[in-house]
């Protein structure tokens, strides 16, 4: 089976407020989080603030709660409370800043405390240590500011 892509329904997919509303979100807290890095460290440069922009994950604000939020809040206005669309969203949310929140904080907290032992023993014993991924979760203030961002930019798709 085959799905013939027009340009009409390609065109339509970037008109879709349940697209656009939650790539803005998402664009602007990943901005944000690249102005705040910028501001936190003076010894950034270009690369890392682009990094941070297109790719990094946590830091202030949650750019999964913000786009996750402004999905269901988008889905709620556009579809209505009572759809499916909105009752799956928001669980995905649910299951989304659950895991940016708790199990991806958590195992970077363990990534990091493992990286600092490795160094201990390798300082000791003369041998080279290779450091894990620290993987970087969000606090709660985080994933508000994200899910307050979202909303807000979900509001202002539906309003304007």
């Amino acid at each position: 089976m085959s799905f013939p892509v027009r340009a009409s329904s390609f065109e339509a997919l970037f008109e879709n407020p349940l697209v656009l509303a939650p790539l803005t979100s998402w664009f602007f807290a990943q901005l944000m989080k690249a102005t705040v890095a910028l501001l936190r460290s003076r010894k950034r440069n270009v690369r890392d603030v682009v990094e941070t922009l297109v790719w990094r994950t946590g830091g202030m604000p949650s750019s999964h709660a913000a786009l996750v939020s402004c999905i269901a809040i988008t889905a709620a206005f556009s579809e209505g409370l009572g759809s499916n669309i909105f009752a799956l969203s928001i669980w995905f949310s649910m299951v989304v800043i659950r895991d940016a929140m708790g199990v991806r904080r958590a195992a970077g907290l363990q990534a990091r405390v493992l990286n600092q032992l490795g160094r201990n023993v390798a300082e000791k014993l003369g041998i080279a240590f290779h450091p894990v991924k620290e993987i970087q979760g969000h606090g709660p203030l985080e994933v508000v500011v994200g899910v307050l961002l979202g909303t807000f930019i979900a509001v202002a798709y539906a309003w304007l």
